[in-house]
């Protein structure tokens, strides 16, 4: 499901507009080890499967801006919007991490347009977004994504 608009300035009366949930992605081992070379945080919880399978988590866990730094993936599709020069990703106001992401899990985001607002070169659009974890209740992570949408 995705939500489709002609054009940026669409936006601004899409505040509360719920844009779907993704597809499933799974976040495999290779993947949590991957992240961690990548972002020099080896921690036992990321990467150690045996010691990990006795610790707090009872296996090992992705890492949380792992889960973060798939959000466009995740988001990928729920949002289609026509007459686009660019999007340029604008920052996050807040995330929260609730619950972690066992390795070979499956997650998937949904979100809502939380706010829209006209700026000079175009559409900063606030989306709440949230990653839930497959056969969980409690998601992994809330955030308020912020995206700038400029009009071709």
């Amino acid at each position: 499901m995705s939500a489709v608009f002609a054009d940026p300035r669409e936006l601004l009366d899409a505040v509360g507009t719920e844009l779907g949930a993704g597809e499933w992605f799974e976040v495999d081992q290779d993947r949590i080890a991957r992240f961690a070379d990548a972002t020099d945080d080896h921690q036992w919880i990321h990467l150690d499967e045996e010691r990990a399978a006795s610790g707090p988590f009872g296996s090992t866990i992705a890492h949380g801006y792992l889960t973060l730094s798939l959000l466009p993936a995740l988001s990928h599709g729920l949002l289609e919007i026509g007459n686009l020069a660019m999007a340029v990703n604008y920052g996050l106001d807040t995330v929260r991490f609730l619950q972690p992401v066992p390795a070979g899990s499956r997650v998937r985001a949904s979100a809502v347009i939380s706010a829209a607002e006209a700026t000079a070169i175009g559409i900063r659009v606030s989306q709440r977004v949230t990653v839930e974890i497959e056969g969980h209740d409690k998601p992994a992570l809330v955030a308020e994504a912020i995206a700038l949408f400029v009009p071709a």
